[in-house]
Formats: structure tokens, C-alpha cells, sequence
């Protein structure tokens, strides 16, 4: 009887999970809902970042074809290992995703001119490095080109500081537990033994090419943490759609049980001393933040126009909005592509308060300047 303990308790969870939603939408909105908002997320989010890990891929295979990534280790290590703990190379990995998004960084990962240069219980932590500046060049000029006279510029600059501070904060702290959990696997990444060892691209093409392949493969490995997690976050953070100043719900992606309308109201003191936050509507930007940085950056412009949210509020915005980058929808997928499923729940944890302290040192850096 005792094996059937865990069935039961399970059913009774999706029961009530799914009972209070139906409730809600009702059951044929909730599934159309759930189905095109996965469906969305395949066209306009896993294809984009697909032909952003493609290019990534062929990039970073011609600059370790051409030994740059050895370059670049060389010059910048005495930099990357005071702040971060890892080698200089790891700067590739912030340059690669602050200009396209979190995947890049696998395509790098999976460049054996590049890994070479990390021990093993380092791999982990490029992954909470490389979604700390995930799509942060995005992130930061639209933040800026908000408002009227780049009035929102130099909040957004802050959010860069307090995105950097993040980003060492989640690197640090992830270092240290997948130090300790894979200790007896710190020797360098050793590919002359691995069956997926490449031969040597023969010429420059070939260099440009494989590494495209690579992107492609990564673009796929994606599909299910984007689908499946971002599906429900948005589930659970949006709300009806707003049809002729009406707001119902039609079945339409995107829509949801507004979660934050309910339990906003008892969090915003909360996020008022953390953030400096002043309105209900300012908490939907990191929330939404959590599932697709992308999804969270179309609400600002209404926050703007309705004078919702503050010059301090883009500040932090910028700031979780870079370091966290939608790591809920991406980063299981990211640490499943590397074979390291057992340290998924630390590195969400940790992303999770990285990006915290990029928000409240966001705030404090606003306040002080």
C-alpha cells in the first residue's frame, strides 16, 4: 500500500492545481492557453534562440580554431580569478551571452577549445555566469531608450552595476557547492578519451560548421525546459487578455490566473524595502522576468506610459531583469544539456537569490547616486 502513498498524494496536488485554474479560466481556455502558449514559445522563442546558438557556435569554434579563446584566457585570467574564481576564458562566456542570450554559453561549453581551460566542478558555475549577462546588451539599451530625453539611461547603467554584482554572487556561491559535491572530479576536462571526441577540423570551414551544428543541437535540447516551465510561469503570472477595455479570457497564449493581483497586495511593502518598488504593477516585471526576460521587457512600455513605475524601478528592472534573463525557462535545460541534472535545484537556488541581491544593490547603488 505504502507504494501507492506517492500516486495518490500526486493526483490530489494536480487536482486541486488544476481545479482552482479551471475554475478560474475554465477548462477549455486553460488548455487552449497552455497549448498556444507553447506553441508561441516554439516559433518565436526556441527558433530564436536556436539561430542565436548557431552563430554563437560557429563564433566561438572559429575563435578556437584560430586560438583566440587561448588569447583571451591568457590575458584576462589574472582579472576573471579574483572576481569569479575561473579562468580568463570564462570572459568569452559574458561577452557571448551579454550580446545574445543564455544558450550561448552551452555553445561555448560544448567547444572543446574552450572548455579545456575549466576543471570540472567549474562547468557548473558558467552556466549561472553566462544567465547572469543573458541578453543584457538588449536589456540595458531598451531599458535606456525608455522615458523622454534618456531620462531612464543612467537607471539602466545602475542596473548594469547591479547585475555585475549578481553575477558574482551566483558564480561565488555556485563554485563553492559544486566544488564540494564533485570534488573527486576537479582533474581538467580530459576530450583525447571521450567518445565524442571530434577530429581535428581540417580548415576554417569546416571550424564554422561544426560549431554551427553544435548550436543546433543545443537549440533542440532547449525545447522541453522552455515549453514546459515558461508555459506554466506564464500560467500562473499573466492575466486575462484585455479585449476593448475588457478583461476576460479568450484561450489566447499568455493568458493566466494573475497570481500577482491576489498576492501582490500583501508582498508590496515587502518589495517596497527591498526594491524601492511603489506600485502592485512594478512586481509583475521580475516575476515575469523569472519565465522569459523578453515577455517581461513588453511590459514596461505600458508601465511608462501610465507613470506605474519609477526611475529607481528601471534601475532594478535592468538589473534582475539581465541576471535572472528568463533562467526558469532556460537554465534546467541548460544544466540537462551538460549531464549535470543533480545540480540543478542548487544552481536554480542560487540564481534565484543572485538575482535578489541584483535588485537590492541595484536599489541601494540608486539611492546613494
Amino acid at each position: 500500500m505504502k507504494k501507492y502513498i506517492k500516486p495518490i498524494i500526486t493526483l490530489m496536488i494536480l487536482s486541486i492545481f488544476f481545479t482552482y485554474i479551471i475554475k478560474i479560466m475554465g477548462a477549455s481556455n486553460m488548455f487552449n492557453t497552455i497549448m498556444n502558449t507553447s506553441y508561441d514559445l516554439l516559433l518565436n522563442t526556441v527558433l530564436y534562440i536556436m539561430s542565436i546558438a548557431v552563430i554563437t557556435g560557429a563564433f566561438s569554434a572559429v575563435l578556437s580554431y584560430t586560438r583566440v579563446i587561448d588569447l583571451i584566457n591568457l590575458i584576462l585570467s589574472p582579472l576573471m580569478r579574483p572576481i569569479y574564481g575561473l579562468p580568463g576564458a570564462a570572459s568569452l562566456g559574458i561577452i557571448s551571452t551579454f550580446f545574445s542570450d543564455n544558450p550561448a554559453m552551452i555553445a561555448l561549453i560544448k567547444d572543446k577549445g574552450f572548455i579545456k581551460h575549466f576543471k570540472y566542478y567549474e562547468v557548473p558555475c558558467l552556466c549561472n555566469l553566462g544567465t547572469s549577462f543573458g541578453m543584457g546588451f538588449i536589456v540595458w539599451i531598451f531599458m535606456g531608450s525608455q522615458g523622454n530625453n534618456g531620462e531612464f539611461l543612467k537607471p539602466a547603467t545602475i542596473g548594469l552595476v547591479g547585475a555585475f554584482i549578481g553575477s558574482i554572487i551566483t558564480t561565488r556561491l555556485m563554485l563553492y557547492f559544486s566544488k564540494k559535491k564533485m570534488i573527486n572530479n576537479s582533474d581538467y576536462l580530459d576530450f583525447s578519451s571521450s567518445e565524442e571526441k571530434e577530429q581535428e577540423e581540417s580548415n576554417f570551414l569546416d571550424a564554422i560548421l561544426n560549431g554551427g551544428k553544435k548550436g543546433v543541437e543545443v537549440g533542440i535540447e532547449i525545447i522541453p525546459g522552455v515549453l514546459i516551465i515558461c508555459s506554466f510561469v506564464m500560467l500562473l503570472v499573466s492575466g486575462p487578455s484585455n479585449i476593448n477595455g475588457s478583461l476576460q479570457y479568450t484561450g489566447s497564449a499568455y493568458e493566466g490566473i494573475n497570481l500577482i493581483g491576489i498576492f501582490g497586495k500583501r508582498t508590496l511593502s515587502l518589495f517596497n524595502k527591498l526594491f524601492g518598488f511603489t506600485s502592485l504593477e512594478s512586481i509583475t516585471f521580475p516575476l515575469t522576468a523569472l519565465g522569459s526576460v523578453g515577455a517581461s521587457l513588453g511590459l514596461v512600455p505600458e508601465l511608462v506610459k501610465n507613470k506605474l513605475i519609477t526611475p529607481n524601478d528601471i534601475a532594478v528592472f535592468t538589473a534582475m531583469g539581465m541576471c535572472w534573463s528568463g533562467y526558469l525557462s532556460t537554465h534546467i535545460a541548460m544544466m540537462d544539456s551538460l549531464n549535470l541534472r543533480s545540480l540543478v535545484k542548487t544552481s536554480i537556488l542560487i540564481h534565484t537569490f543572485g538575482g535578489l541581491c541584483a535588485g537590492i544593490s541595484a536599489h541601494l547603488i540608486y539611492m546613494i547616486v
